[in-house]
């Protein structure tokens, strides 16, 4: 039976790709077949789907599970080849096999049913995330990653147009201090490797006891950069243990010095580079039509400005 391309990943591709990512989407089933007859896998599951990647579980021919992940080549999704094979299963799920022409990979099966978020204790889910970025971190990017210094480049040279954009005088100078706290960093973007998305959701259990890790890494969008770059995802997701505190901005700060610790970071420098992320979200935001901050990046970026 042919691959069905869900119809929220058609719709996620035109969103992000137009044309080009309705082209993306009509060839996938074709894609599908060609890479499992190619690597000797069978698709024996329903499709998943991320924002732009279709996922496909499959099985080998010894009897191991796999994951044919589909998606296109752009800026965020070159790297994750390159970060997997400089990982090679340390902390993040292994890289079986590459298609370099379409960007295609084969990955070792984890469990999608057993993520961070399934972890009852919010402080042991992210002590277990930041177990993995110290683990991922550890590691120089290798050539070819985006680097943090062109990210942040790019950021700067937005902010002229997104405080335009701002309608709230408030929003405004949140955004000042946001870009100030790059400036101090920008000259020291650092060299680790970055996942760059590694919040809980993104964080699996193997399907069956692993000898080298109980949690492992998926998605990354690799960049070269300070490690203190990573922190933001951890702190925005399960947002419900944190507002469940009745302190916010006390359970932001202790979630954040958890990572830090973990890490072994310079916690000034995390602090900047965090604010430094909070400000690539700002300006998506405003990029996508936003006049507001929203509520949740203010929320953080004044638990670390210690308002």
């Amino acid at each position: 039976m042919p691959i069905q391309v869900p119809e929220a990943l058609v719709a996620s591709l035109v969103d992000c790709h137009g044309a080009a990512g309705r082209a993306w989407a009509d060839g996938l089933p074709a894609l599908a077949e060609e890479l499992a007859e190619r690597w000797e896998v069978r698709i024996d599951g329903p499709p998943a789907h991320g924002v732009v990647g279709l996922v496909l579980p499959a099985r080998r021919v010894d009897g191991t599970g796999a994951v044919l992940k589909l998606q296109p080549v752009d800026e965020e999704t070159a790297g994750e080849p390159l970060a997997l094979r400089a990982w090679s299963g340390r902390g993040a799920v292994r890289l079986l096999d590459h298609d370099p022409a379409t960007g295609s990979m084969l990955l070792e099966r984890l469990d999608p049913a057993r993520d961070l978020l399934t972890v009852p204790d919010d402080r042991a889910a992210t002590g277990v995330l930041a177990e993995l970025l110290a683990e991922l971190t550890a590691h120089q990017a290798p050539p070819g990653v985006r680097t943090l210094a062109e990210v942040a480049d790019g950021m700067l040279a937005t902010v002229p147009a997104a405080r335009a954009a701002l309608a709230r005088e408030a929003d405004r100078r949140l955004l000042a201090d946001l870009t100030a706290a790059l400036r101090e960093v920008r000259p020291e973007p650092g060299d680790r490797l970055l996942h760059w998305d590694l919040h809980h959701g993104n964080v699996l259990a193997p399907p069956a006891p692993d000898a080298r890790a109980s949690w492992l890494a998926i998605d990354p969008k690799p960049l070269a950069g300070d490690p203190g770059f990573e922190l933001l995802p951890a702190l925005r997701n399960r947002w419900s243990d944190l507002t469940a505190t009745g302190d916010l901005p006390r359970a932001l700060r202790l979630r954040f010095d958890l990572m830090v610790d973990r890490l072994a970071l310079d916690r000034a420098r995390a602090v900047r580079w965090t604010l430094a992320r909070v400000l690539q979200n700002v300006l998506w935001d405003v990029e996508d039509g936003e006049e507001h901050v929203d509520a949740t990046q203010r929320a953080v970026a004044e638990a670390l400005l210690g308002r």
